[in-house]
């Protein structure tokens, strides 16, 4: 009990200091496919409750949202569908190819890393002429990764509908909505194919990309930074909030949890991971480690050094590298992948 009322501090002091609450979702089974049409309105998806309306990436420190975002989602054997409505007073979209930058227009973006370790995880983006662009990272950029772009969702459905007419300034729009079901088994790398079964918890987060823009010779352009040729910056808009503007965190994301319940009235409770107070204290670790880089171009050798006392943890560093654990077999890296020792997993 003291170890866990330990961990729990830390976990709570690692929150306090720049983390955010992630928000989660229960996910139900639907034996009946969704019509992939960007409605929404198949009665499957009236047994899926809404997320929370999304939020600025650095939740409560920037303004709410000018437009509203959320979005359902639900899984059978073979695929998980979601589907996102985002209000919008002026359609605007001009990328059309597979695998362009699509953020360059307003997008619709999802995150997702089955594996809850931070490394090998999926980003789809789609704007509102329902163009995507599908990678995979083998670790977050921070850590040195790339993006994959020749990864592709195979078998991957969406559709777009759009609420008022395209790229025609001075009329009234109200919005889009996107519907897509992922097939689970492109959710996978090398021999990892783990599918989702009952309880199973997936890291997931979604992002809203929005550009202000000017009416010039009759055509939405990007605003631009005054006196410059740069853009203003855009607003993003997430459902879970990370904190920190950067959606390549993915220990900040929100968590999907999978029911094979069906959802409506047969509602199932979240249960919070069981090692999620001993996660945390590893991130704060982590992040203690990466200032102590930027200050001294070293990883500190001990605990005591980061100014981290917790007899539960213990470490192993070099100048260029570490690797802290806990009793548990849980344990963080420089790359800040989350692994179990070989014999737990």
């Amino acid at each position: 009990m003291r170890k866990l009322k330990l961990f729990c501090f830390l976990a709570a002091v690692f929150i306090g200091t720049g983390a955010s609450a992630q928000l989660h979702y229960v996910c139900y089974y639907t034996a009946e496919k969704p019509v992939i049409d960007g409605s929404g309105q198949d009665p499957v998806w009236q047994k899926a409750s809404w997320t929370e309306d999304f939020t600025d990436i650095e939740g409560d420190l920037r303004p709410r949202p000018t437009y509203r975002t959320r979005t359902k989602m639900l899984w059978d054997k073979e695929n998980l569908y979601i589907y996102a409505e985002l209000e919008e007073p002026d359609l605007w979209g001009t990328l059309r190819q597979h695998d362009t930058i699509i953020y360059d227009d307003n997008d619709f973006e999802v995150f997702i890393n089955p594996t809850n370790d931070t490394h090998n995880y999926f980003e789809l983006e789609f704007n509102a002429l329902n163009t995507e662009m599908d990678l995979f990272l083998p670790k977050p950029y921070r850590n040195g990764g790339f993006a994959l772009l020749s990864w592709d969702a195979q078998g991957l459905v969406s559709a777009v509908q759009t609420k008022g007419t395209m790229n025609r300034p001075g009329d009234t729009d109200t919005g889009w909505s996107v519907e897509m079901a992922i097939p689970l088994k492109s959710l996978g790398f090398w021999d990892d194919k783990r599918l989702p079964g009952d309880g199973s918890q997936w890291r997931i987060n979604f992002s809203r990309v929005e550009w202000d823009r000017d009416v010039v010779d009759g055509q939405y352009v990007p605003r631009l930074r005054p006196g410059g040729k740069r853009r203003l910056p855009e607003h993003n808009w997430v459902w879970s909030p990370q904190g920190i503007i950067d959606m390549h965190a993915p220990e900040k994301w929100g968590y999907l949890q999978f029911s094979s319940h069906s959802g409506g009235g047969d509602t199932v409770a979240y249960v919070p991971p069981a090692d999620e107070a001993l996660r945390a204290v590893l991130w704060k670790v982590y992040y203690a480690q990466k200032e102590y880089w930027r200050k001294h171009g070293r990883y500190a050798a001990t605990l005591k050094e980061l100014g981290v006392e917790a007899p539960e943890l213990w470490m192993k560093a070099t100048d260029l590298q570490f690797t802290a654990g806990t009793g548990a077999g849980l344990n963080i890296d420089q790359d800040g992948k989350v692994a179990r020792a070989a014999a737990e997993r």
